[in-house]
């Protein structure tokens, strides 16, 4: 039945890619905006809509999260690289977005850290 989630994340990854070229077009785009990303969102939905009628098996929901953990990080790792070369020849003002961006998500890891112990600190005194 692992097949069954190949076949998920097959029909999910080519409708991304569909709707995601299609959003290129639309805005005048020579290629796939956010393909990957409306991919990952059509496997997440599927699988809860799946999970909720009873529908999805053991074995699939297996075959989904093996061939996810691999795809994920090989796609994320394809995305850097691109967005590195976009950014290394769309010059300064690119640069400092993407320095900007970065500095501003490191700097909200202590806020978030926070959130997260005080919900474990509730759940752990009851």
């Amino acid at each position: 039945m692992k097949i069954y989630g190949v076949a998920l994340l097959a029909f999910c990854f080519l409708l991304g890619k569909l709707l995601g070229n299609l959003l290129g077009h639309l805005m005048q785009i020579n290629g796939d905006v956010g393909g990957v990303g409306f991919a990952m969102l059509f496997l997440m939905l599927s699988n809860s809509f799946l999970k909720r009628k009873g529908w999805m098996e053991q074995e699939t929901e297996k075959g989904i999260l093996f061939w996810s953990s691999m795809y994920i990080p090989i796609i994320v790792a394809m995305a850097a690289t691109l967005n590195v070369k976009a950014a290394l020849s769309g010059g300064p003002l690119a640069l400092l977005a993407g320095a900007m961006a970065t500095f501003i998500a490191f700097a909200f890891i202590p806020l978030l850290s926070k959130i997260g112990n005080k919900k474990q600190t509730k759940k752990e005194k009851e």
